[in-house]
């Protein structure tokens, strides 16, 4: 784990999410973006971890065929995580080595490398509207998606008695309602991703990529409830862990 005292750790943190935010893009880029002919490649990031162990982890990257959503490439390497966990910050923990993931993908096989990757995790919904899939989308350079399985309590948004409700309307596989900040700034939304699925996953933009966009493509890439390249990710590496440490509980 870092020596730097967390204080001084937390106003470096700070300093370089206001940097690289001022690389976000939030609107899309692609051509492939309006009604995704051209899309191909779709990729998925994932950690887990062997449970009571939140140093080793396992970093895994999936890239699935668009529309099949059929594997292409994976990669799963185990990975010594030095940044400690301090909420806001996770980009600094995590984001290391999902770059490092597609670097090594596009210094090998630049063919396969995705047109879009989708992050277990938040985006402009944040304490500072830069989680983990703007960070990420900011350095490789990729449209990014964020895909939360929870909701993170953040700039008024909560889990209320009308959070709850609003949940308890979305009858039906792409279903939505905006996740408002207390600014009136909309900054991503609870989606319904599947009639089987009545927990929601809140989708928000990660990098050159637009809201709508972002639900429209989470939404064609749901087979249950989360974003297949995201699911197969986090199934995989998994496994990984569990081929590997047999006796360990793993989470993610």
């Amino acid at each position: 784990m870092s020596a730097v005292p967390q204080q001084d750790l937390i106003e470096q943190w700070t300093s370089e999410q206001a940097r690289l935010k001022e690389q976000l893009v939030e609107g899309d880029t692609e051509e492939w973006q309006r009604d995704f002919k051209g899309l191909e490649r779709v990729g998925g990031v994932d950690l887990s971890f062997i449970k009571g162990d939140d140093i080793n982890a396992c970093a895994q990257l999936v890239v699935l065929s668009f529309p099949e959503l059929e594997l292409l490439y994976e990669d799963c390497q185990m990975v010594t995580l030095s940044a400690p966990y301090v909420a806001g910050f996770l980009a600094f923990r995590e984001t290391p080595c999902l770059l490092e993931a597609l670097q090594h993908l596009e210094r090998t096989q630049p063919s396969l490398m995705p047109q879009v990757v989708f992050v277990d995790g938040n985006g402009l919904f944040h304490y500072r509207e830069f989680g983990v899939a703007c960070h990420l989308g900011v350095l490789c350079g990729l449209p990014c998606v964020g895909v939360a399985k929870n909701l993170l309590q953040v700039q008024g948004v909560i889990r209320s008695e009308e959070h709850l409700s609003q949940i308890s309307e979305l009858k039906k596989g792409g279903d939505s309602f905006p996740l408002r900040a207390s600014s009136g700034r909309v900054l991503g939304e609870a989606l319904r991703s599947s009639d089987a699925s009545t927990k929601p996953v809140y989708v928000s933009v990660g990098h050159r990529i637009s809201l709508d966009t972002a639900m429209r493509l989470t939404r064609r890439c749901c087979r249950y409830r989360v974003p297949e390249p995201i699911r197969q990710a986090d199934i995989r590496s998994r496994e990984y862990l569990r081929t590997h440490f047999p006796s360990a509980d793993t989470c993610g």
